[in-house]
């Protein structure tokens, strides 16, 4: 899984959840996960989760780490399965670096009742979709938040980190399965 991280700053706004985003964008072909710094503001014309189209939920914050998975020639259980697993690889790194115990519910992470992160899971023609989002600070937000400023990370630095081992992850799972005879 290639990564990288996009130095100019960009509102999310869902569509930049789409096919080939991080080719056409970034110029970053195949299997990918790319992140950014910006605002998020998503509207119903672009959201994508049912259920928050049902309850009219806003979805937005001044201040947001992005992440855009695409992965391709799977379907769209193997990327909630992605979705969820980075949620845990992201609390299990803000636990070790900082100490704060953070809860994984589903694919969102809550500091105490306070919620850190948002993500969404979707299929496109060829290939599976996700966005991942946590607060870098608490402005903008319609519910309680918590943000990486509240538990003092970088996000660049953060990202960084968490691309590299969700790309890592993601490889080793590939090369597992090529090892196994059938039966």
């Amino acid at each position: 899984m290639k990564t990288h991280f996009i130095e100019a700053k960009m509102k999310y706004d869902g569509t930049q959840l789409r096919p080939l985003f991080a080719y056409l964008d970034y110029h970053i072909l195949g299997n990918s996960v790319v992140s950014w710094v910006g605002p998020c503001e998503i509207s119903f014309e672009h959201m994508v989760d049912g259920e928050d189209l049902i309850a009219k939920s806003e979805i937005r914050g001044q201040e947001m780490l992005h992440f855009i998975f695409e992965i391709f020639d799977r379907d769209l259980v193997s990327g909630v399965f992605l979705q969820r697993l980075f949620a845990g690889i992201v609390r299990d790194q803000i636990e070790l670096k900082t100490k704060h115990s953070l809860k994984r519910s589903g694919d969102d992470l809550y500091w105490s009742k306070k919620k850190l992160s948002i993500s969404i899971a979707t299929k496109s023609v060829n290939s599976v979709l996700v966005h991942f989002a946590m607060n870098v600070s608490n402005a903008g937000t319609p519910v309680e938040t918590c943000s990486l400023q509240d538990l003092s990370l970088e996000p660049k630095e953060f990202a960084i980190d968490l691309m590299k081992l969700i790309s890592e992850e993601y490889q080793n799972i590939i090369e597992a399965s090529y090892k196994v005879k059938s039966v």
